[in-house]
């Protein structure tokens, strides 16, 4: 009812994981992406598998699950290791699989995530180009807090926009810290990152109180 509800009302991009509660999140996706409400969504969902093994069975895994033939984004979940970019690229590593998968129209879009330091993304960034590969999102947090530690905003929003990569926001409400602190409310949040040279910003919507 949230998903149908939200696409309804306008909101189109539908974010999700292979491994969100144990593949429950994708399953109550798929559902709800039936009669019709799969063709008004920018399907999106993530795998964690660093060799192409592993991601490749679980793209599948997930397409199953969401009841589609193709999601319009498929993202590597949590590159927060500095050893994530080579694990990714190396020979039989899961860039293969994502490759492979788009060839064979599974996937129209490939990006990453993470959440811990912007010089991963940057090595993540940086690996893709020495393989001659261009990622086409990249999400990361952006919120009130961020400019002051190691700030994505600062260091890696300017490189995307300059290579014209797609910019998916996250967590613009921070720790629940910044909320209970009462010096900014969940809009004014929003309100911020919505603000930024973005494309879109992912936030969790776990309630119909929450939608609206």
């Amino acid at each position: 009812m949230i998903i149908r509800s939200a696409i309804d009302r306008g909101l189109t991009f539908m974010d999700n994981c292979w491994d969100y509660n144990g593949g429950v999140s994708e399953i109550r996706m798929g559902k709800a992406l039936r009669d019709g409400y799969r063709q008004r969504a920018f399907l999106m969902t993530k795998i964690d598998g660093r060799t192409k093994v592993a991601a490749a069975k679980q793209i599948d895994e997930s397409l199953r699950r969401l009841q589609t033939d193709h999601v319009d984004l498929m993202q590597f979940h949590e590159v927060i290791r500095l050893e994530d970019p080579d694990r990714i690229f190396t020979p039989g590593g899961a860039i293969e699989a994502m490759a492979e998968a788009r060839q064979a129209g599974k996937i129209r879009y490939i990006g990453f995530t993470g959440h811990k330091d912007p010089f991963v993304h940057l090595r993540m960034l940086e690996v893709a180009t020495a393989h001659k590969f261009r990622f086409d999102t990249v999400q990361m947090p952006l919120n009130v807090m961020d400019a002051h530690f190691r700030s994505f905003e600062h260091q890696v929003l300017p490189q995307l926009l300059a290579e014209e990569i797609g910019v998916l926001g996250m967590k613009s409400m921070g720790d629940p810290l910044i909320l209970e602190s009462k010096t900014v409310t969940p809009i004014e949040c929003l309100h911020y990152s919505l603000n930024l040279p973005i494309s879109s910003v992912i936030t969790g919507i776990d309630s119909l109180k929450i939608l609206d």
